[in-house]
């Protein structure tokens, strides 16, 4: 126990790092190489080993039987639950090494749920959510929830329900969301024995003048799309056929919509971080966009809208 260092350390542990920060515990057991980066506030449990090229942030905890090998970060208040394994060589061999570690980060807030796996070189995103058991071969979106092996996206922290709030709605309605400036459109539809037909005027039912369209098709069901938001672009989507899932956050409030008629749209304005994930076969999504394609207004980094915003 160093009280001049001001961290805690068990009679029972191997705390062979001094950079510790405040109020840290190290418990029974763990083992803390010397060339590791430890924040303040954290909680290292029973049996964890931490290599040296290792820096974990703030308010960390780390639960019974982690390794963290050289190469991983951990940034302020991740939790990592009991038996997680992180990994940091793709292609494994006794006595050969890399000249680098793949770098493995797991963004603020964050949490991995017991005896999930993680594979090298990815992003865990911030406050993302990746269930127990689940094998991570590919970086997770921030906010978003994954399960399974391999692990797939099935939702997103605090997102709402989806907002089907009327029930026999009149045709055409708006309804307001949670999510500011957001508005899920049903449009007048007309069903006869020939088909069905769906329409809506530009500048009214599409609250916006239009500049272009594209056709969003053949997404396996296991991708997902979106994951950004505009500075100054207002998109109106519609799904023409199949089922889609979409997610909108304003930097404060999320909310999930499904989109599953050609007679329901749904509205983004301007700075409003959109997703849309969970395809069904042969879905066909539809979006009208208020300017034409400029990779300038695009915000495709979570932690950047947040800024702006």
């Amino acid at each position: 126990m160093g009280t001049e260092k001001c961290f805690f350390v068990h009679d029972r542990a191997l705390c062979e790092s001094t950079n510790i920060g405040f109020g840290t515990r190290v418990w029974a057991f763990a083992h803390i190489l010397p060339g590791a980066v430890i924040g303040a506030d954290c909680n290292v449990c029973d049996n964890v080993f931490i290599e040296n090229d290792v820096v974990v942030g703030d308010r960390v905890t780390l639960k019974c039987g982690v390794q963290l090998w050289d190469g991983i970060t951990l940034e302020d208040d991740v939790f990592v639950g009991p038996n997680a394994t992180f990994t940091n060589d793709i292609f494994p061999r006794s006595k050969i090494y890399p000249n680098e570690f793949k770098r493995t980060v797991v963004k603020k807030g964050a949490s991995l749920g017991g005896n999930c796996t993680v594979l090298p070189g990815l992003v865990i995103g911030s406050n993302a959510m990746v269930g127990a058991g689940a094998v991570v071969t590919r970086s997770v979106p921030p906010n978003a929830i994954v399960v399974g092996n391999p692990a797939k996206i099935i939702g997103y922290v605090d997102a709402k329900s989806n907002l089907n709030l009327v029930e026999n709605a009149p045709v055409p309605s708006v309804s307001h969301s949670s999510v500011k400036g957001v508005t899920l459109h049903w449009m007048d539809e007309v069903t006869d024995i020939r088909g069905s037909l769906s329409v809506g005027e530009f500048g009214k039912t599409v609250p916006f003048d239009v500049a272009r369209y594209f056709l969003v098709y053949d997404v396996p069901t296991a991708e997902t799309r979106g994951e950004h938001a505009h500075k100054e672009c207002h998109q109106f989507l519609i799904v023409v056929k199949g089922t889609i899932h979409v997610v909108a956050d304003d930097g404060v409030n999320r909310q999930e919509f499904i989109l599953d008629s050609p007679s329901k749209g749904l509205y983004l304005p301007p700075m409003t971080w959109g997703i849309q994930y969970q395809y069904s076969n042969n879905a066909v999504l539809l979006v009208f966009a208020s300017h034409l394609y400029d990779p300038k207004d695009y915000v495709r980094n979570y932690d950047e809208f947040l800024s702006f915003k």
